[in-house]
């Protein structure tokens, strides 16, 4: 039996999202938007019984067992935490901060039989689940660099709001490079444990911002990481990421692992791969086709990793009678909540060292700071 859905969010992942649950045999009870104008619009407009803009009403409707969160990343960690407390499985957007995401982590612990997942669709992309098998297969030999280039157009609202601003979560760091982040880790089966980076914001206001208000969320993003080894040592994986939304009309998304033995590239949703010594690419996954309506909100790799990632939720809870419980197999290689605090933490680093100029080491927070930090420091001086 199939858990009933809530759906936190009106946006464009929100819109494509529902349609494709309901595909799966999904039911989706209730809808949450910030205004009861923006959540009746899309509760009409995708045929949701019940819409509200009070969190509470969703998370303590009777129907609803699984919860899908797609709102600002600031508001998530609340909206998260609380949900799993009332017993409901979830699945979820990026935090905003490591201190949220540490949260976050903290309350699936304390939860281990509901699901906790993080919404990075990428790793459902056939093309990089095939990637990986391949990579885990020896294709490459043994990886060395991975490059990852992703451009498209601006990512900001057509209004003001959290997009323009950094320290809400807003710019392609924490809005795409995050996913990045987490696909490497995946495909590599290592994390970074040290980085580096540059964050420029080019358009600092526009048409429609302007005034006394100005973007501070990046627009571009050029960052290393140095994956699996430890220190100074020259094993490991040599990972180099460029983001640029600055290119209005276009979009590429390729991701490129290259190994001692030959090398694979997926572009879009294509998989290609070449051996050292073969006369050219070879085709190893053609496009499957997206047969539902075009978002241009959301790139193609995104949409068809979506697509595949409730797929997945559905033979996970299809596999039990009991509505709220899941099977791990079909979700296995999903993004944990520690996965997603893994990726904010490198989130931070690739800032400091934008802002340091030096690289910077990538330490996991295993216990939350003290909010009274610096006020304990400053009380412990005086009395000195």
């Amino acid at each position: 039996m199939l858990p009933g859905v809530g759906v936190f969010g009106t946006g464009s992942t929100a819109r494509v999202l529902v349609p494709l649950l309901k595909a799966e045999g999904f039911e989706v009870h209730a809808l949450w938007g910030r205004s009861e104008e923006e959540a009746c619009c899309l509760a009409k407009e995708l045929g949701i019984p019940f819409h509200t803009s009070r969190s509470d009403d969703v998370l303590l409707h009777q129907d609803v067992d699984l919860v899908c969160i797609y709102i600002p990343p600031s508001m998530t960690r609340q909206i998260a935490v609380k949900a799993l407390g009332i017993g409901k499985n979830v699945v979820c957007e990026k935090a905003a901060t490591a201190v949220d995401s540490f949260k976050m982590v903290t309350a699936a612990r304390y939860y281990p039989q509901l699901l906790s997942m993080m919404g990075n669709t990428l790793r459902f992309l056939p093309a990089f689940v095939a990637m990986r098998q391949l990579l885990v297969e020896g294709y490459v030999g043994e990886m060395q660099v991975c490059d990852v280039r992703v451009y498209g157009p601006s990512l900001l609202d057509q209004s003001y709001g959290w997009t323009c601003e950094e320290l809400m979560g807003g710019g392609g760091l924490h809005t795409v490079g995050s996913t990045i982040i987490d696909l490497l880790s995946y495909l590599t089966g290592a994390r970074a444990h040290r980085v580096h980076g540059l964050l420029r914001t080019f358009v600092q206001q526009n048409g429609l911002i302007r005034g006394i208000r100005r973007v501070t969320s990046d627009d571009f993003c050029f960052f290393q990481m140095l994956m699996g080894g430890t220190g100074s040592s020259s094993s490991g994986v040599c990972c180099t990421v460029t983001l640029n939304f600055n290119m209005p009309g276009s979009f590429v998304h390729e991701v490129m692992v290259v190994g001692s033995t030959g090398r694979l590239v997926a572009r879009g949703t294509e998989l290609y791969g070449q051996r050292n010594g073969s006369k050219g690419e070879e085709l190893l996954l053609g496009d499957s086709g997206w047969v539902g309506p075009e978002v241009k909100e959301m790139p193609l790799p995104h949409l068809c990793g979506l697509s595949s990632m409730v797929k997945a939720l559905r033979q996970s809870f299809q596999a039990h009678e009991e509505r709220r419980s899941w099977a791990r197999g079909p979700v296995a290689t999903a993004t944990t909540f520690e996965d997603g605090l893994y990726v904010q933490t490198v989130v931070e680093a690739v800032k400091r060292s934008s802002c340091s100029g030096e690289w910077e080491c990538v330490e996991i927070m295993s216990q939350e700071p003290d909010p009274n930090h610096n006020l304990c420091e400053a009380l412990q001086r005086n009395k000195n």
